[in-house]
């Protein structure tokens, strides 16, 4: 089991990840994103899966169109981890790409 983050760590998310959102709880961050069409949304979720498989961490996600819904925790810690925030910089980075 990956350790959670320590309260430090959470103080400092919003500003190493400025356009993601901490729930209450300190438990979740999400992220929604918008895109030209369907296809840039899809496009987008592809390169992000290739990436989450070759973490092996995954994210909760949703597509509606162009907007692409994204909410990352670590189940089996019960909270966030450094898998999360490293998924999240590389989610940004595929955000910024495409």
């Amino acid at each position: 089991m990956r350790p959670v983050l320590t309260p430090a760590e959470l103080s400092a998310l919003p500003a190493d990840l400025p356009q993601w959102t901490l729930d209450d709880e300190a438990k979740t961050i999400s992220r929604d994103l918008k895109f030209k069409d369907f296809r840039q949304a899809f496009a987008f979720m592809t390169e992000v899966a290739e990436v989450a498989d070759r973490m092996d961490h995954h994210p909760e996600w949703s597509n509606v169109y162009n907007t692409v819904s994204i909410r990352l925790t670590t189940h089996d810690s019960h909270g966030l981890t450094q898998s999360d925030i490293e998924l999240a910089r590389r989610i940004d980075s595929a955000a910024s790409g495409v």
